[in-house]
């Protein structure tokens, strides 16, 4: 028998280098940072399918392959522009579309989109989450950033934020600047006193280095950073190793 090939390493990631003394904020992605979002996705989209089935039975015949629904909402982008920052906007208006396509009432779009959005935020936390949350919360303010529909107080850990900016409330969604600055506005210091810490090295990275901000990228799956010549000024595999560095 052969030996496997060996499989290719990801290219290293050169870190520019932390400078925890000028920090006095940490803003932080949700989705995929704090905990993996398609499994969640991908439940409550079974969720909302047992409703469908249960109340409107024609249009969950037209949901039953799988990603289906997922794949008329992202159709929506095309059709509704309007609606291009709002994930809630763009799964109601998908359920409503299927909806009459089937023949069904399109009312019933709004109850669908509740039982959706309740599971969407029984979140499974990675494992360093909640620790790490509770770590930077008690030494710096700590603002959300999220281009997503998570609700950080329905998801259980408010708490722990000064504020929770999202893609839709705001107007414009990472990588743009502007969100960015909002954000260290909201923490009441400037971009450039700012650790911001995400798993998406374009939307998260290259947005808050072209903010102004140090970045934390957190690679739990050992991805390539392919944004030279930015370069991420601490890589962690996940966020227990930061609160250490920041230590």
């Amino acid at each position: 028998m052969n030996a496997p090939e060996p499989q290719p390493l990801a290219p290293p990631v050169n870190d520019i280098g932390l400078d925890v003394s000028r920090i006095r904020a940490i803003t932080l992605d949700l989705d995929d940072t704090l905990w993996p979002i398609w499994p969640t996705i991908a439940r409550a989209e079974n969720v909302l399918q047992a409703w469908l089935d249960q109340h409107a039975p024609a249009t969950a015949a037209l949901c039953a392959a799988p990603g289906a629904l997922r794949e008329l909402r992202n159709q929506m982008h095309l059709t509704r522009p309007d609606l291009a920052h709002d994930m809630s906007g763009l799964r109601r208006e998908s359920i409503r579309l299927v909806l009459q396509r089937a023949g069904e009432d399109p009312a019933l779009a709004e109850p669908a989109f509740e039982v959706f959005f309740a599971e969407r935020h029984r979140v499974e936390l990675f494992d360093d989450a909640l620790p790490a949350l509770e770590w930077l919360s008690g030494r710096y303010p700590v603002v959300a950033v999220s281009n997503g529909n998570a609700d950080v107080h329905r998801v259980g850990i408010g708490a722990h934020f000064r504020a929770s900016l999202n893609a839709h409330g705001f107007g414009a969604a990472k990588p743009d600047p502007s969100i960015f600055h909002a954000a260290a506005q909201a923490a009441g210091v400037d971009a450039s006193q700012v650790l911001h810490v995400g798993d998406d090295a374009h939307l998260d990275g290259v947005g808050a280095l072209n903010a102004g901000m140090q970045l934390a990228w957190v690679n739990r799956a050992d991805h390539a950073w392919d944004h030279a010549p930015l370069a991420p000024h601490i890589t962690v595999s996940e966020l227990l190793a930061l609160c250490r560095a920041l230590g």
